[in-house]
């Protein structure tokens, strides 16, 4: 089976800054390959650019990183099967225009990837206060499913509903969802808070999340790609692995590591440290998941 992207091209995005880690932790692979049902194939998540923030102390090019990283994408050389952006597209606002305004505006922005094919989720930022409604009139569902190379991915909405929850109405879309799958189905999942509790106190948590995951246990080869908590975190609930991506706009400091949830403020000397994105290589030959880490480049044409 012939590549779909250049291998050395893939890996000199490494030399960016950032790094290169295989999924599977714990010796436990992320993703198997049952059968060579799937190919190999790479997409890119960017998760929490936060349209609309304003605050210098904490990124004085607030207006710059989401288009430094759509001209990131659009230099790949092979391009992205597709690309997923896990949540929180703007900023929030109790201002329906502006919020209207932000969406738009995002929107524009995004419209400038060259990738023909973009999976768009909210994060609270965008949902929790109307409940997804502003959300779904510029981009649709909060939740759905697609398929692609034998890959089933499914995305899950646990923002709209302001408790940070996913529901039970959805949850019974997931079993039903789930019940036509086999049990070596090859599933990712996209969310844009941790289904896990990762830590509640910062409401780094799905209060319900349990039950999806419960759901998801019987197959073999399930993988969870999220956002909200703005910094890689790798984690394993049994055999399925969570990988949460950085955000575009701003980083945030590990869990529990200070009293207060909060940003970390801009360093001059290091610009744009803790923020990026990600090239997500589907290895079918190697029965896993490759993840390129990479930063915001500060010599970026804006």
């Amino acid at each position: 089976m012939t590549m779909e992207i250049d291998r050395r091209e893939f890996l000199k995005l490494a030399g960016m800054g950032g790094v290169v880690f295989l999924s599977g932790l714990g010796g436990q692979p992320a993703l198997s390959f049952a059968g060579g049902k799937s190919k190999d194939f790479f997409f890119v998540q960017l998760s929490d650019s936060h349209w609309g923030f304003e605050g210098a102390k904490i990124n004085p090019d607030a207006g710059g990183t989401l288009i430094k990283a759509v001209k990131e994408v659009n230099s790949l050389k092979q391009k992205p099967d597709f690309i997923v952006f896990t949540g929180d597209l703007t900023q929030t606002t109790d201002d329906t225009n502006v919020r209207k305004q932000r969406m738009k505006e995002f929107k524009q922005i995004v419209g400038e990837l060259d990738t023909k094919v973009v999976h768009f989720m909210p994060g609270e930022h965008d949902a929790s206060l109307d409940q997804g409604a502003t959300y779904k009139d510029f981009f649709g569902e909060t939740h759905y499913t697609f398929d692609h190379k034998g890959v089933h991915f499914i995305t899950i909405d646990n923002v709209s509903d302001p408790t940070g929850s996913i529901g039970e109405a959805q949850l019974e879309w997931l079993k039903a969802d789930l019940a036509k799958q086999k049990q070596d189905a090859n599933i990712v999942v996209l969310t844009h808070r941790p289904l896990f509790d990762l830590y509640p106190q910062w409401d780094w948590a799905t209060r319900d999340g349990s039950k999806a995951i419960d759901l998801l246990r019987p197959f073999q080869n399930v993988t969870v790609f999220y956002g909200h908590i703005h910094q890689e975190n790798h984690h394993m609930t049994g055999h399925i692995a969570h990988h949460s991506a950085k955000s575009l706009m701003l980083p945030m400091p590990p869990a529990g590591s200070m009293p207060k949830r909060q940003p970390i403020p801009w360093n001059a000397a290091e610009p744009y440290k803790g923020m990026g994105f990600r090239n997500v290589l589907s290895q079918s030959r190697k029965d896993q998941y490759q993840l390129n880490e990479y930063p915001i480049k500060e010599d970026a044409t804006v």
